[in-house]
């Protein structure tokens, strides 16, 4: 993998509480993360993914509306897997799919309004929470990021393998266990898949994305 590639007052308005479902056909870019190959996505009602010996990622950042949502869920199928992998390995760390939730504290983020991925990854203050289908790993076992230690981390969900789920986070809880205190503003979220460094292939989809 070459990236990172993470209780609300009760005053809190009603509208602000409600769950927002993230569209999976528009508002998205396409990261290369390797000069010489990169994942297919199909962008539509699911987010369909493909992956040949590739690792790329898919971007959307986040509007005001949804910079305090603290919980997620959203299901996931694998129809062609890679093998399990060591999550916390520098460049042996491949996975069927990750979902990727950003943070920053709400000055930058009010100060990065707009910005693109690249440009958030480089803030010092942006904490990732990386929920993975993939490895060997225990479900909820927190990995640090090798890529950016201190900022990001692997929140491994599913061993390698083929199947359908659907799944909950906590991301105020998780980035709590991570990092400590309160998550900021929740700025983006990506979706992506690594098969590079095993050579072999991935076909998966992500539907029904929702933030709470």
């Amino acid at each position: 993998m070459r990236s990172m590639f993470l209780a609300l007052p009760i005053a809190l308005a009603a509208s602000t509480l409600a769950a927002g479902p993230v569209s999976l056909a528009a508002g998205w870019n396409h990261q290369r993360l390797s000069l010489f190959s990169s994942n297919d996505y199909d962008f539509g009602a699911t987010l369909g993914i493909a992956s040949d010996a590739a690792v790329s990622l898919a971007w959307k950042p986040l509007g005001r509306s949804n910079w305090d949502k603290r919980g997620a869920s959203w299901s996931w199928s694998v129809d062609q897997s890679v093998p399990a992998t060591n999550l916390a390995r520098k460049g042996g760390d491949d996975r069927n799919i990750s979902i990727y939730f950003v943070f920053l504290p709400q000055a930058d983020a009010q100060r990065l309004e707009g910005a693109g991925l690249l440009r958030l990854q480089r803030n010092a203050n942006v904490r990732i929470l990386q929920y993975a289908w993939g490895g060997n790993h225990g479900r909820g076992e927190i990995l640090p990021s090798p890529y950016a230690p201190g900022q990001g981390v692997t929140v491994a969900l599913r061993q390698a393998g083929t199947g359908a789920h659907s799944e909950t986070v906590d991301l105020a809880r998780d980035f709590s266990a991570a990092f400590g205190g309160q998550p900021g503003a929740l700025v983006g979220v990506a979706v992506s898949a690594d098969s590079d460094d095993t050579g072999t292939a991935i076909r998966a989809s992500v539907s029904d994305l929702v933030l709470r």
